[in-house]
């Protein structure tokens, strides 16, 4: 319990530092001898004397001790060791905190030989003879040592030298050069012990019965009293012999090998046990997890299916992919005796790793549409990986700084230990992009990368999160349009769809600088898109209406910004009266512009003529032909009546070698007759103006200008129009059609009511019978309208000025 806790294991012992408490913190392990001392832990250490260090699946850390090992503590049949854990925040390991834990557990009895085949090391003690003593011996002093064996120590019983046997040569080291050379030797009052790691340089790879072992055969001497002794030290482990097949793990160990059974001429098998973790199984335990242990003739075999009871999955990376590894930590206990040694006991630890093996990584996504919230759930994932960054947009984010991009992380633990990550992201985050597919569905895509480490191997790895959702929530652009008599405008509303839509006129990208090219006016102020196109544009299609009027079409196409896929197409049309193509000038100039119509597509607007082939069009365009000319060329006829002289002209267009025009535009020009005449004068009071009452259609127009000059009016994306009280309205009313120069346009009553209903009250008079309300604090002010390139009739315009006001009831103000 607690954050460190050991266990009694026969001849080992276990220390567990809890992950719950070490997660997440830099860790330095020591040890600590009877003086005080603390020898730190790594991995030369640990192998020389007799320490393992491992990892779980639950991130513990795990320290195995052996019973000799360095700085253990031996009395009688105990043995104790005392760690110390230092574990900091920081990799400087600044306000480390210390641990310390002692631990003692019972050992034996012990077999004539020992040998412990750990993951980092192989260990063999043997017992020591012991000669008997010698009648009256004489202790002896150290300086009759140092005489005879300069390097053999004084105690009474020590280790002096090792010798190697190798297929060479034979090799001697003194104790110290052995410790120096990473060797592990110590000696008690009963045994002599020999710890060697895997990687020493006098350990030999032998092969018996097709399996390959790590061998190191030496004979290691030590003194009694007067009397150099010396004791075989040889030791045997195996490396490999597993084999993976029908999803079973098959590990063989050959029972005599013949570096352990030198000189040996007969056997018998004492014990054969196995187990996980250092525990042993029965055989009811075992047959329950499906193991199975085999005693043969000349081998011991065990068979565990991959994924049992008692071994663990841990995360892997092969290449960048993610996969992973079963792990089980068996151990095989195999006593013999021997007419040599007597009792053998050679205990085999055995960390067995299956292969590499890929998996795929769940990612389910749902939306909270209430709460407008994306959540993707990535996983599982088993303990020894964590989660540590995330690319968004290109950008890595530590996890704990996701929530400043929006980003939630949450991590759920299941009941076998595994996890997933959820992730929760706004739906207008600006990393969840919307696209439209169809009618009213749009998807929502998040785009982002996961990395992940594990532990303790810090393998990273990546996984790509692309989550899709759709949605019924798509709103699609609408258009409305009108005309102004000289223009066509199309106002274009925007939905939540479009926000990467491009405006083209057939494949033509209508861009600012391409607008303004062609004196069109393009504006998007983000809610709107409007386009004002003139009557006259090559853009503009022309068919006849009727056959006194002129239907003009402009067509405008949304794409796709990345695709060009139509999204949406809009137009407007307009009809037009011929005589905006023709301008009779007073001295006698005709401007008429010919324009190519719907059908008429092969027509080459440089070929089209007067009646007079010889005059040709002074200005061509790829739809219109303009002509400038005097009525008195170009063939041009001319009829007298009592007021009027009317001038009549043809735009005629002949195919090459053909008489009969396959295109023909009529069009006249009238201009008043002048009259000399002698009138008798007299001064007479004239009579009243008389109007003769008649019917017809008039087009008007009323518009609210933003000033003064009456040059730009209010678009109709601009209303409504907030005004400040008695900030000045100017407005424009004009009579569109007829365009007769002989009428007047007049304003009788003008009203201001509530809300848009014309007869609704209160009401308030503008002005009426023409005259404006001597009511009002602020009288409405008429203003001259005088000719211009936009006005050729002032006498059809009427403009005046209001200052803005409100409606109250009492003291109480009327809103609608």
């Amino acid at each position: 319990t607690g954050p460190i806790s050991s266990e009694c294991l026969g001849d080992l012992l276990r220390i567990t530092l809890s992950a719950e408490y070490f997660e997440d913190k830099y860790l330095f392990l020591f040890v600590v001898g009877q003086s005080g001392t603390a020898w730190e832990l790594d991995e030369a250490v640990a192998a020389q004397c007799g320490y393992t260090v491992t990892y779980t699946t639950w991130r513990s850390i795990q320290l195995r001790a052996s019973a000799l090992s360095c700085h253990s503590h031996l009395q009688k049949d105990v043995f104790t060791v005392t760690i110390q854990i230092k574990a900091s925040h920081t990799p400087d390991m600044s306000n480390a905190t210390t641990h310390l834990r002692s631990a003692s557990c019972h050992y034996g009895p012990w077999s004539p030989r020992e040998i412990m085949c750990e993951n980092n090391y192989m260990e063999v003690s043997v017992r020591r003879e012991v000669p008997q003593t010698i009648k009256d011996f004489v202790q002896d002093e150290p300086e009759d040592w140092t005489l005879v064996f300069p390097e053999a120590k004084a105690e009474e019983a020590s280790i002096w030298q090792i010798a190697f046997h190798q297929p060479e040569e034979k090799r001697a080291l003194l104790v110290s050069n052995a410790w120096s050379a990473g060797y592990g030797l110590n000696a008690t009052d009963s045994r002599v012990l020999l710890r060697v790691p895997y990687t020493a340089a006098q350990v030999q790879l032998v092969e018996d019965q097709g399996i390959t072992f790590s061998l190191l055969r030496s004979s290691t001497f030590y003194k009694y009293q007067w009397v150099i002794l010396m004791v075989d030290t040889a030791v045997a482990c195996p490396i490999d012999g597993v084999d993976y097949t029908n999803k079973t793990i098959t590990w063989t160990v050959p029972k005599y090998i013949p570096p352990l059974s030198a000189g040996m001429t007969s056997f018998k098998d004492v014990l054969v046990e196995a187990g996980v973790d250092l525990h042993k199984l029965s055989a009811k335990e075992m047959a329950s997890r499906k193991y199975v242990l085999l005693n043969e003739l000349t081998a011991i075999t065990m068979k565990i299916p991959i994924g049992a009871e008692g071994g663990y999955y841990k995360t892997s990376v092969s290449n960048g992919q993610l996969g992973v590894k079963y792990t089980i930590n068996l151990f095989l206990e195999h006593q013999w005796e021997d007419n040599k040694w007597g009792l053998t006991k050679h205990t085999i630890i055995k960390e067995i790793e299956t292969p590499f093996e890929q998996v795929e990584v769940t990612i389910t996504s749902n939306l909270n549409l209430s709460a407008r919230l994306m959540n993707v759930t990535v996983g599982t994932f088993l303990p020894d990986a964590e989660l540590v960054s995330l690319t968004i947009e290109g950008v890595v984010v530590a996890v704990p700084e996701a929530v400043q991009h929006g980003y939630l992380i949450h991590r759920t633990r299941y009941a076998n230990g595994s996890k997933a990550y959820v992730i929760q992201v706004p739906l207008d985050a600006s990393s969840v992009t919307k696209e439209y597919i169809r009618e009213d569905m749009r998807t929502y895509a998040l785009n982002v990368t996961l990395a992940f480490i594990t532990y303790p191997s810090s393998e990273t790895f990546v996984v790509p999160v692309i989550a899709l959702s759709a949605v019924k929530d798509a709103v699609l652009p609408s258009a409305t349009g009108l005309c102004d008599g000289r223009n066509l405008h199309l106002i274009i509303t925007h939905g939540n769809v479009d926000q990467n839509w491009l405006p083209f006129i057939s494949d033509w990208h209508l861009t600012q600088e391409a607008a303004q090219k062609y004196n069109y006016i393009l504006k998007d102020n983000g809610t709107h898109l409007a386009i004002s196109v003139p009557f006259i544009s090559p853009h503009v299609s022309y068919e006849v209406f009727n056959t006194s009027a002129i239907k003009a079409s402009f067509h405008l196409t949304l794409k796709d910004d990345s695709t060009l896929a139509q999204r949406r197409n809009f137009s407007v049309s307009c009809i037009f009266s011929p005589s905006e193509l023709i301008q009779c000038l007073p001295n006698g100039t005709v401007i008429i512009t010919a324009i190519k119509l719907v059908g008429g597509e092969d027509l080459d607007t440089a070929l089209l003529v007067l009646r007079d082939r010889q005059c040709k069009p002074s200005l061509v365009t790829e739809k219109t032909a303009t002509f400038k000319f005097n009525v008195n060329t170009c063939g041009t006829s001319r009829k007298f009546n009592s007021t009027t002289m009317t001038y009549e002209n043809e735009v005629l267009y002949f195919r090459p070698g053909n008489d009969i025009p396959i295109y023909q535009l009529k069009f006249l020009c009238l201009y008043a007759v002048e009259q000399t005449a002698d009138v008798q004068y007299e001064s007479k009071k004239n009579p009243p103006p008389s109007i003769k009452p008649g019917s017809g259609c008039l087009a008007l127009s009323l518009k609210l200008f933003k000033e003064k000059s009456y040059s730009e009016p209010y678009q109709e994306s601009e209303y409504p129009v907030v005004k400040y009280l008695r900030e000045a309205l100017y407005f424009e009313v004009e009579l569109l059609q007829p365009k007769d120069a002989r009428l007047d346009l007049n304003l009788d009553d003008c009203w201001a009511t509530n809300s848009q209903s014309q007869d609704s009250f209160p009401q308030w008079h503008i002005f009426t019978h023409g005259c404006e309300n001597n009511k009002d604090s602020y009288r409405t002010v008429f203003h001259k309208v005088n000719y211009s390139l936009r006005v050729k009739f002032p006498q059809h315009l009427k403009r005046f000025e209001v200052r803005m006001f409100t409606f109250f009831q009492g003291t109480s103000l009327l809103q609608e």
